[in-house]
């Protein structure tokens, strides 16, 4: 029977060895972490992370063939291949600091994988990590081999987290990157049979090391640089009167575009897009190339403006002041049907109204109060660190209360912000939360997910990226 070992029970590892298990009954699946905390959640009955259709995936494997346990050394040593799915976070201090990623936990797990190897193994990459990562981590299996042959492979992860089970179960593809010698080749045939059980031969592309390392950030960039493009065009459509959502249709009707990745919203958020594209702009920079790294670091700046011109937009509209009012802000999520807050424009939202003395009442219906807490009070790039090393008193904020209703949030507010796209958002009853809310009431729709006309009739001040402007937004409107 092959046995796989997966170090890191988190967003990645969990779903993706919950699903070969499933898909491959005659393999052995143990998934090991140090946080005890994490793997007691995986084996009760409350999994640690949210994600639709996650649940009923690992209940029915776990037990039989797919085991999380805390004894990483023992499962690591057992293992014929070895994932490692654990934290890259992006460096705070030192060389490459703010944009580099940091291989902390990563160079750990090789040291500790060459002490306990006494068998052959294939070593996996499935973090994000930064090209040529599986060439350092050669060299330390390498050096410590201890007569042991290591074959390392990038297979890099393209989850979308909110339909992450259905992205594992019908992937549009799956990456695999070796070293081009007759060993390399073996392990990533190894590795190609794993998936085999249930993805067609011809979505399991195979490439070298370096072209899958790359890939990834690549995959990554290019997503994201189509939100910025929206993102950007939004601004201009509010100054010109035009409809960014007609734009967008228009525009992705074109067969070379496509629609998706094309609504304007407040900006992107997750654990990946900021990330990997400070990663790829550091590589550029390294090996010399300054202009592709300026290219590339402007889809993050627009996407830092997005958040800066919505939090302006609110407190201009607002008689330029939000100093003691209640704004309401609904979804904390970086999206819909997920509870991950990682890199959330929520965070930089509440933190420019905060700024201004606003009173903050905040509901998400898959965050919780002392998360939300916690990312209100973390310094930058400290989320993507293990919990264990992130400051542990959330400081207390009195200017915010988290509650657990989207009407408890709003009453007495003289604003609601929409800042995740949830589709409870689109159903709520907005006459009774108009009825409750101090006058002028503000809507401020950070995902374009509400009827702006029903509102406007209601009674609404309505504020929606990219579309154009209530009379009242465009006569206070700020430089932004």
């Amino acid at each position: 029977m092959v046995k796989i070992c997966c170090i890191g029970a988190g967003y990645v590892g969990g779903p993706t060895m919950a699903m070969i298990a499933l898909k491959c009954p005659d393999i052995q699946v143990v998934v090991v972490d140090i946080s005890k905390p994490r793997i007691a959640a995986w084996n009760s009955d409350e999994l640690p992370i949210y994600e639709p259709g996650l649940d009923e995936v690992v209940k029915a494997c776990r037990d039989k063939n797919l085991f999380f346990s805390t004894e990483v050394e023992k499962h690591v040593a057992e293992a014929d291949i070895v994932f490692v799915s654990v934290n890259t976070p992006t460096k705070t201090r030192g060389l490459g600091a703010g944009k580099a990623a940091d291989l902390t936990y990563w160079e750990s797990a090789a040291r500790m994988i060459a002490d306990v190897s006494k068998s052959d193994k294939i070593v996996v990459e499935k973090s994000t990590v930064p090209v040529k990562t599986a060439e350092a981590i050669e060299k330390i299996l390498t050096h410590n081999n201890n007569g042991i042959h290591f074959q390392i492979l990038s297979n890099p992860e393209f989850l979308a987290e909110g339909t992450a089970i259905e992205d594992l179960a019908k992937p549009d593809r799956v990456l695999i990157g070796g070293r081009e010698t007759p060993e390399g080749q073996k392990a990533v045939a190894a590795l190609k049979a794993v998936y085999a059980h249930w993805v067609p031969e011809d979505r399991i592309l195979t490439t070298n090391l370096w072209s899958a390392e790359l890939s990834k950030l690549a995959a990554n960039a290019f997503l994201a640089q189509r939100i910025s493009s929206i993102n950007a065009m939004s601004a201009l459509c509010e100054s010109t009167g035009a409809n960014v959502s007609e734009v967008a249709y228009a525009v992705g009707k074109d067969s070379r575009i496509g629609p998706k990745f094309l609504n304007a919203s407040v900006g992107f958020g997750g654990s990946c897009f900021q990330k990997d594209i400070l990663n790829l702009v550091y590589i550029c920079e390294c090996n010399g190339l300054p202009d592709v790294a300026h290219y590339w670091k402007q889809v993050v700046q627009i996407n830092d403006y997005q958040k800066t011109r919505f939090v302006k937009r609110v407190v201009s509209s607002m008689f330029n002041t939000v100093s003691g009012k209640k704004i309401a802000i609904l979804g904390f999520a970086f999206k819909k049907d997920t509870g991950d807050t990682r890199e959330t424009p929520a965070i930089d939202v509440c933190h420019g109204l905060l700024g201004d003395k606003a009173l903050l009442s905040i509901y998400d219906p898959q965050v919780t109060e002392d998360q939300i807490k916690r990312d209100l009070a973390m310094n930058k790039f400290d989320w993507d660190h293990p919990q264990h090393l992130q400051p542990q008193s959330p400081t207390a904020f009195k200017q915010v209360s988290v509650v657990w209703d989207a009407y408890e949030a709003t009453k007495d507010a003289h604003g609601v912000c929409i800042i995740t796209e949830w589709e409870e958002f689109k159903k709520l009853d907005y006459q009774r939360i108009y009825d409750n809310m101090q006058k002028p009431a503000f809507i401020f729709d950070g995902r374009n997910v509400l009827n702006v006309q029903a509102l406007r009739t209601i009674g609404f001040i309505v504020y929606s990226i990219g579309k154009p402007l209530d009379p009242w937004v465009k006569d206070l409107q700020v430089s932004i």
